[in-house]
């Protein structure tokens, strides 16, 4: 069975995105962009909702063509690309994500059913990217690890985390680590 994962860089109040889509607080050390590449080494498939898809779509295709690319970013955008990716949205245009992305299927049925049957299968772990779809996820107890990594800032708004859920969900500390700058790393596996 595949490991769905759920992680993201939120604020000290919990935000993945400030009002506005903004993410200017979230810039990376090298020292985090580089775990994060490693992190991203380990998945076998990536699912996205349609926001995130339309932030990373947007830019990792090109990243390692990109002005002043570090060598982590270049190694980052070839194994983005390598890497299956699915998007699970109803409102996103097949049509454009083929331009966008060879290596990435559209999926516009049940998210909830997609991910329980994508986890049921053999391979590597999988990621889970974006608030909704993760939302989804941990509402159905499709998540098996979390992965939180918190800056040091507060925005007072925007797009949370956690999205509500229908009941407790109970977790097991599995590490913590802090990066430059203060931010800080907790990764926790569900309890089963």
């Amino acid at each position: 069975m595949r490991k769905p994962i759920y992680g993201m860089n939120p604020t000290l109040d919990g935000y993945v995105a400030a009002p506005g889509d903004d993410l200017a607080w979230s810039a990376p050390s090298d020292e985090l962009f580089r775990w994060w590449l490693d992190q991203e080494r380990a998945i076998g498939l990536l699912l996205y909702g349609r926001r995130l898809w339309e932030t990373m779509g947007s830019y990792w295709p090109t990243g390692d063509q990109q002005p002043g690319a570090t060598p982590a970013e270049i190694e980052f955008a070839r194994n983005w690309r390598d890497t299956p990716k699915v998007v699970l949205s109803s409102t996103t245009d097949k049509a454009t994500m083929e331009q966008v992305d060879r290596n990435t299927r559209l999926v516009t049925g049940d998210a909830v059913a997609e991910i329980a049957r994508l986890q049921a299968e053999d391979g590597e772990p999988m990621r889970v990217g974006g608030a909704a779809l993760a939302g989804a996820a941990l509402r159905a107890g499709l998540i098996d690890e979390y992965t939180i990594v918190t800056h040091p800032v507060l925005v007072g708004g925007g797009t949370p985390f956690f999205t509500a859920l229908d009941g407790r969900v109970r977790l097991n500390l599995v590490e913590t680590r802090t990066f430059p700058g203060g931010v800080v790393l907790t990764r926790y596996e569900a309890r089963r």
